[in-house]
C-alpha cells in the first residue's frame, strides 16, 4: 500500500512534464539572491510582415549570487518564491565580456 503511494507520487512528478525555460540577459543583480533577466522574443507583424522585438523582464532566484549584469542565463519556472519571483536560475549560458 505504501509502495503504491510512493510510485504514484513519482509518476505524477514525471507526468508534470518539462518546466518552462527562457533565455535572457541579466540586467540587474543588486538584490540579495535575486536577478532581473530581460528576455527578448521576436514576432512577425501580422499586416506588415516586419519582424518586431518584444522584451519583458523577469525576476529570478539566484541562490549563490553568481550571475552578473550582462551574463546570458537560462531561467526555469518554479513555484512562487516571493511577490515577484516565479523563476529560478538554471545555468549561466555565457559570461559577460565587460570588465567590472
Amino acid at each position: 500500500m505504501a509502495s503504491e503511494a510512493a510510485t504514484g507520487a513519482a509518476e505524477s512528478s514525471s507526468d508534470r512534464g518539462a518546466r518552462q525555460q527562457l533565455v535572457g540577459i541579466v540586467t540587474s543583480s543588486k538584490m540579495h539572491k535575486t536577478i532581473v533577466v530581460k528576455v527578448t522574443r521576436t514576432t512577425q507583424h501580422r499586416k506588415y510582415l516586419r519582424v518586431i522585438r518584444h522584451s519583458k523582464k523577469y525576476y529570478a532566484h539566484d541562490e549563490q549570487n553568481e550571475a552578473r549584469p550582462g551574463d546570458t542565463v537560462r531561467i526555469v519556472a518554479s513555484r512562487p518564491l516571493s511577490r515577484l519571483k516565479r523563476w529560478r536560475l538554471a545555468e549561466i549560458v555565457a559570461r559577460s565580456t565587460r570588465v567590472a
